[in-house]
């Protein structure tokens, strides 16, 4: 037997038989902390501190607490391997949530796959990743196809769209968003005048954007997280550029807002959570996350939230804290989110819940339309 397949025996093995842990349940958590998207993977670990805090002022599931094992993966897919590798042999958790960017989601599909043990996202928006056929997958949020798919019609209509560059970040989040966005523009009869990408960490944008004036576009779509996208807007507005820009990532949360100052304003985003989502289930959760953070939570901070409280519910459905038993769980799971209803297809993506399209004015994301997620 190859020292691999050893390996993946060992991990197998370590997942099924691991003991229960004697005064709680341990919750993988693998999140970008460090990099150029730590303020993202911070926002999804408050969201998932909050939820956790919750339960256990409960009485927590099943008689237990529930604790968050919590590793930082940058957003590489090697440490985030290795992360995944840590909490399923050495910390023996009997879930995994993560690991935000596409790629590094990507990277511990088969990780978790190997040893049995389920893995929930909240974050990865790569529609590739449960076309995988990965049975222990579980993907709690959009895609970016169903972003493209609920809002593409209206920013058309609203916006007059006609000449479009598109910039992103140059991942499979970035490359998935553009993708998807520029095919449906592109049946509306949109011209792409440019597609461009840079890297995570980028500080200087002012070629790519002076590349992206010269080609005369009217709208710019943009994929970014916090930190890129925030340097990458003040730039477009000390460029004078005027172009309409609209986009996907993390436009919508305090961070970014915070970032880019005035140059936030006017900015359409289509996301699947705003904290001005009017619903009450809603409006509870941002009361309690201004007393926790002195914020408003974003699409991350949800994400965490509602990660946490789907694994927690699927663990006490099943009424084991078991690799297996959780799986089966989250499969029939029928959640009340943040955002609305979250309940799995055949193929492990999430349906039920609300996307809207907001516009950002003086600091605050103003919906403009609000679309359900229908089951594919």
């Amino acid at each position: 037997m190859s020292i691999r397949w050893m390996v993946a025996a060992a991990m197998v093995s370590a997942a099924v038989a691991a003991p229960a842990h004697a005064d709680s349940i341990k919750l993988g958590v693998i999140q970008p902390l460090t990099g150029s998207v730590a303020y993202n993977g911070t926002s999804f670990v408050n969201g998932a501190k909050l939820a956790a805090e919750e339960i256990n002022a409960k009485g927590g599931v099943l008689g237990k607490k529930v604790d968050l094992d919590i590793e930082d993966g940058e957003c590489k897919p090697d440490k985030s391997v290795s992360a995944a590798e840590k909490l399923i042999q050495k910390d023996q958790v009997p879930v995994l949530l993560g690991a935000f960017c596409s790629s590094a989601t990507l990277a511990i599909m088969p990780v978790a796959q190997q040893a049995h043990v389920p893995l929930v996202t909240g974050v990865s928006s790569s529609p590739a990743l449960t076309e995988k056929g990965n049975t222990w997958f579980f993907r709690a949020t959009e895609t970016d196809a169903l972003l493209a798919k609920g809002f593409a019609k209206i920013l058309h209509d609203d916006l007059k769209l006609t000449r479009l560059a598109y910039l992103g970040v140059n991942d499979d989040f970035g490359r998935g968003a553009v993708d998807e966005f520029e095919k449906a523009m592109t049946a509306m009869g949109v011209k792409t005048v440019l597609t461009d990408y840079f890297e995570h960490g980028t500080t200087d944008y002012y070629t790519l954007l002076t590349r992206g004036r010269a080609a005369h576009p009217d709208g710019i779509f943009v994929a970014a997280e916090t930190q890129d996208g925030s340097i990458l807007v003040k730039q477009v507005k000390e460029l004078g550029i005027n172009t309409k820009v609209f986009g996907v990532g993390s436009w919508a949360t305090a961070d970014f807002m915070k970032l880019a100052g005035d140059a936030a304003n006017g900015i359409y985003a289509a996301v699947p959570y705003a904290a001005t989502m009017p619903n009450a289930r809603n409006k509870t959760f941002v009361a309690a996350y201004q007393q926790h953070y002195k914020e408003y939570p974003g699409k991350y901070s949800a994400a965490g939230y509602n990660v946490v409280n789907i694994v927690a519910e699927a663990i006490a459905r099943a009424k084991a804290a078991r690799p297996d038993a959780i799986r089966a769980a989250l499969e029939k799971i029928d959640y009340q989110g943040v955002n609305g209803a979250f309940r799995f297809t055949d193929k492990h993506q999430a349906y039920g819940f609300d996307e809207v399209l907001v516009k950002l004015e003086n600091g605050q994301p103003v919906i403009v339309a609000t679309t359900t997620v229908e089951k594919p």
